[in-house]
């Protein structure tokens, strides 16, 4: 796999270096990326459409403004890796455990975070529309100025978030999606509030 993927690296690289001048954008759709070492390859800027990342350890990857539409990342391990304005609709980062990880304007729209630990995250400037984060554990996270609709948040475990205030939190479901329980504008964030202060 590693192998024939090498020259797509290569061109990706050129690519950015030239400002797309020369070179070609990684363009990947459904590939199986857990044979693959990318610790050391550039994948910023890439189309990287329903890859497989499950498992994963993942440690200074930088994705910024790349497109990881539908790709997952079931169980994997994140550190210090960065998501900047990228394209994550219907990603799926359940049972992961992220860690340093910047997510900030990034276009989180029906990611699933279900079970996964994030720690000393920034998820502010975000959209997080029907995300779910059921379960989950948040620590020491920023979501100052992020939007939050329809958000599943049942059994989360926040602790130590940051920008609660200033975060446009339109509605958040404390239910499940087949029998939602939806709080609206100040009565969400009264409740983000409360099981701030309770976990």
């Amino acid at each position: 796999m590693e192998v024939n993927l090498s020259k797509e690296f290569e061109l990706h690289k050129k690519w950015i270096d030239t400002i797309g001048e020369e070179g070609e954008m990684l363009n990947l759709d459904g590939v199986d990326l857990r044979g693959v070492d990318l610790s050391n390859k550039l994948v910023e800027q890439a189309y990287l459409i329903e890859c497989n990342f499950d498992e994963l350890k993942l440690e200074n990857i930088d994705f910024h403004t790349s497109l990881l539409c539908s790709s997952t990342f079931k169980n994997a391990y994140l550190n210090n890796c960065d998501f900047y304005k990228s394209d994550l609709r219907y990603a799926d980062f359940s049972n992961c455990i992220i860690k340093k990880s910047r997510f900030s304007k990034s276009d989180c729209w029906e990611v699933g975070f279900k079970n996964a630990v994030l720690i000393d995250c920034k998820l502010n400037i975000a959209l997080f529309y029907l995300t779910d984060f059921s379960n989950a554990k948040l620590e020491d996270v920023d979501i100052s100025l992020s939007t939050f609709e329809e958000t599943l948040l049942k059994g989360v475990t926040l602790k130590n978030i940051k920008g609660v205030g200033e975060a446009h939190i339109k509605s958040i479901n404390i239910g499940t999606q087949e029998k939602p329980i939806i709080l609206l504008g100040e009565e969400a964030r009264k409740w983000l509030i409360m099981r701030i202060n309770q976990d």
